[in-house]
């Protein structure tokens, strides 16, 4: 029974754990929107306009409404970045840029 119990706690952990580290897949509105609010957090300018005008007109409002989620969560408890992931995020929204 013991050896139960702790292999249920152990799924339980394993499974929190991913829920909480699993972000939007890439290539999706929700990534896109995730990458564009980590870019504010870390204090780079974004042209969120050219972002939106390179995705297909049905996955606009996706973005729209993922960003506007991500903006309220930012600001609620924004974070600072280090340099190595600000230039991650640097390279991500540049790349959605020219998508």
């Amino acid at each position: 029974m013991r050896l139960f119990s702790r292999l249920v706690a152990l799924s339980l952990m394993l499974g929190l754990c991913a829920c909480t580290t699993a972000g939007p897949p890439p290539g999706t509105p929700e990534f896109a929107a995730a990458q564009v609010s980590r870019a504010y957090d870390c204090g780079l300018r974004v042209d969120r306009s050219r972002v939106v005008r390179r995705m297909p007109q049905e996955e606009r409002r996706r973005f729209a409404m993922a960003n506007a989620a991500y903006a309220v969560k930012s600001y609620k408890a924004p974070r600072a970045c280090g340099a190595a992931e600000r230039a991650s995020v640097q390279r991500d929204v540049a790349a959605l840029a020219r998508r």
